[in-house]
């Protein structure tokens, strides 16, 4: 007991020592400000820049860097004394000061207009902050976080005030702040004069909340036009997904592998290719609408343009996510629990409908509101086909690039996306309300799955084969388009397109990429699988967080973590740049932004994913390993994280395949050097060659299914030691 006391007690003087040893080593050895060439180019070190250590450069003519040198020495000292509880002090003081000197002086001189009046002068300057900056905040954050923990918050456990920290401050920094740079513009007009009068005007505006469409005068609001689509596009979205997972997991269906590969399809491919198969399809020039015309005589429409054609390229589009959900809350569903209600006579259908259906509700709100969501925030197919039906999305990026370039109605329009989200995050929380889910405890469960009810397995499959059958025709147009002269119009065969996009020739130096799509391919491949680790890791640890911890400001902390999963990608694009674009955190034109919007864009999915599967997990087991000894974690890492498999897929699989098909927030953000896929294709198809377009579309599809293929092999299958029933066990989702 001595000892483990002991050690318990010296563990934050050695936490605490060596966040100190790496503050002094930001400061001393480590580039102060941004490295041009990158910090592996080593040109800091050879002779001194901008990018020398802060010490040097505070002593050789800047000096506002001296004073951070203070928090240093009295966080040394109060190691040294053994007094955790005071380094709040230190950690404040020296975030406190990085915040005030980075945002006063800038790359042009002072950064606030009073400051010149002051001075009188255009002050001094410096430039954007780099790693020795970035590694010191985390250290002074760090000493915050050890000094809570040791006043006993969240119970001492300084993992988890820790995380915490580095949660927070990473959403304040790559969310918040983004999205406060752009909303404040909402209330200046073009010129940056405050006007409120005019961010009053914007929001009222008849253009948004109109309601003519529902007494014959013409359109309707940009607001109601985005809720209704996002509200059919949720509920078809989440009725198809639970139908998917039932049938992949409660019937003895054959090849069920190619169930799965059909429903992961659309996710895996740039969003505006569904919408422009559809149109090939469907339009009025389709091959759908030409066999229709000529064989039966029905007139050409253009009834794809519109709602309709919006939500069916959605539906497709974002099924695949609420299955990726629901398949592993379904998997996570006792069937002990469903034997016990046939063994009382309860029918398979009043089965379903008492124990199955409840125990999946977190489920199906996460599955609905991620579809919600998703749909607001879509981009690309209302573009393609959104003809003269506006959505919010649309709008916001006319406002950006369009020849008005009005920027507060962007944000205004943004705003107004945010009330629809937080409404439909509330909603959420109400309908799940505060029962218990819990389906998988300490104890083994040898149960076998329910058979589904004859009629339930019917609708199923009644909902799923046409929506399997559209998919199936929509990929056969875009894996054949690039590979014929013009599908349906010449079908004869050609690999030019395939050629010009994805050629190999050998030189004098051997063989080498000449095809013009291989720079962008193999650069959105790198990015997506930098971003995909910290995705997923950031996302189930917010959800741990959350779903674990009880702690103030706990639902305002969720809100922040899902906000930047429902602004539009054109928004965050914008905002973005005009965050990151000059000094403090300057990112613009590097790989980073792109990663960092990757990162945070793509997180909500695996807090979701992670939230319904940990809604599930007894916190018995928690309690378990921490009364034998297992620090939180610990816990985490061998008890809880193997059980979350699912989730851990869900989220890898959706950040590799968002940010390789991402297109609204990196078109702003990709520059010469940092070329992405999405980009080079949108250029294809704005100058109409469209066979090169569809077939770097297909050359994506095979190659991110290889590598969603790896992925699940790479994390495996939960285990939670049930009976398989027999050859058509249940499987782990793809």
């Amino acid at each position: 007991m001595a000892a483990a006391g002991s050690m318990v007690s010296s563990a934050p003087g050695r936490s605490a020592l060596a966040w100190v040893m790496a503050a002094w080593a930001s400061f001393v050895l480590l580039p102060w400000y941004k490295v041009e060439g990158g910090f592996l180019s080593f040109d800091w070190l050879a002779q001194p820049t901008d990018a020398t250590p802060a010490i040097i450069l505070a002593l050789g003519g800047r000096p506002w860097l001296l004073p951070l040198v203070l928090p240093l020495l009295l966080a040394s000292w109060l190691v040294a004394r053994n007094k955790p509880k005071s380094l709040a002090i230190a950690g404040a003081a020296g975030l406190l000061w990085l915040a005030i000197e980075g945002f006063s002086i800038i790359h042009s001189g002072w950064g606030f207009g009073l400051l010149t009046q002051v001075a009188g002068t255009p002050g001094p300057i410096q430039p954007g902050l780099g790693w020795g900056a970035a590694l010191y905040a985390v250290a002074m954050l760090m000493f915050i976080a050890e000094a809570l923990a040791a006043r006993g918050w969240c119970k001492g456990d300084r993992f988890v005030v820790g995380s915490l920290s580095i949660v927070i401050a990473s959403l304040i920094l790559f969310v918040a702040y983004p999205l406060l740079s752009i909303l404040t513009s909402a209330i200046k007009d073009n010129d940056g004069n405050v006007v409120p009068a005019l961010f009053v005007e914007k929001i009222f505006s008849a253009n948004i909340w109109s309601l003519r469409c529902l007494y014959g005068e013409g359109s309707c609001g940009v607001a109601w036009n985005t809720v209704a689509i996002a509200v059919l596009v949720g509920f078809f979205c989440t009725a198809l997904g639970l139908a998917l997972a039932l049938i992949a997991l409660r019937t003895k269906l054959p090849a069920k592998w190619l169930l799965r590969g059909l429903s992961i399809l659309p996710i895996i491919t740039p969003p505006f290719v569904i919408g422009l198969a559809l149109i090939l399809l469907f339009g009025r020039a389709g091959i759908v609408t030409n066999l229709m015309s000529v064989h039966l005589g029905i007139p050409r429409s253009r009834w794809i343009y519109g709602m309709a054609g919006i939500t069916i390229a959605q539906v497709l589009a974002f099924t695949p996510i609420a299955f990726l959900v629901l398949v592993g809350v379904l998997q996570g569903v006792s069937p002990s629990m469903e034997e016990a209600s046939q063994t009382l006579r309860a029918s398979r259908w009043r089965t379903f409908r008492t124990v199955t259906w409840p125990l999946i509700r977190p489920g199906l709100a996460s599955a609905f509101l991620i579809s919600f969501i998703e749909s607001m925030a879509d981009f690309a197919n209302p573009l393609v086909l959104g003809g003269n039906f506006n959505v919010l999305s649309t709008d916001i990026f006319f406002a950006v690039v369009g020849a008005a370039h009005d920027q507060g109605r962007a944000a205004v329009l943004a705003i107004v996306l945010l009330m629809f989200t937080l409404a439909a995050f509330v909603i959420q929380r109400r309908w799940i309300g505060s029962r218990s889910y819990v389906t998988v405890a300490g104890k083994g469960d040898g149960g076998v799955p329910a058979t589904l009810p004859k009629a339930l397995r019917i609708g199923c499959y009644a909902a799923v084969v046409p929506w399997l059958v559209l998919t199936i025709v929509v990929y056969g147009i875009i894996l054949c388009g690039g590979f014929v002269q013009s599908i349906g119009r010449d079908n004869t065969p050609t690999l030019e397109y395939f050629l010009t996009a994805f050629s190999i020739e050998k030189g004098v130096n051997g063989w080498f990429f000449s095809g013009s799509a291989w720079p962008s391919l193999l650069m959105t491949i790198g990015l997506a699988l930098v971003a995909m680790p910290f995705t997923a890791a950031l996302g189930i640890l917010t959800a741990y967080l959350l779903d674990r911890q009880r702690f103030a400001g706990r639902t305002m902390f969720e809100f922040l973590a899902m906000m930047s999963f429902a602004i539009p990608g054109t928004v965050i694009g914008v905002s973005y740049i005009l965050a990151f674009n000059v000094p403090p955190v300057q990112l613009t034109g590097t790989g980073l932004i792109i990663v960092t919007s990757f990162i945070f864009r793509n997180m909500p999915v695996a807090i979701r994913a992670g939230l319904a599967n940990l809604g599930q997990i007894d916190k018995s087991l928690d309690e378990a390993s921490l009364t034998l000894g297992a620090r939180s974690f610990a816990t985490l890492r061998r008890v809880i994280l193997p059980i979350l498999k699912p989730a851990i897929v869900t989220a890898m699989i959706y950040s590799f395949v968002r940010a390789v098909t991402a297109v609204s927030a990196v078109i702003f953000l990709a520059s010469g050097r940092f070329n992405l896929a999405t980009v080079y294709i949108v250029g294809r198809a704005d100058v109409g060659e469209y066979g090169i377009a569809i077939v770097y579309s297909a050359v994506m599809i095979v190659v991110m299914m290889v590598i969603l293929i790896g992925i699940q092999l790479l994390v495996g299958e939960r285990r939670l030691g049930r009976r398989r029933a027999g050859p058509e066990a249940v499987v782990a989702a793809i």
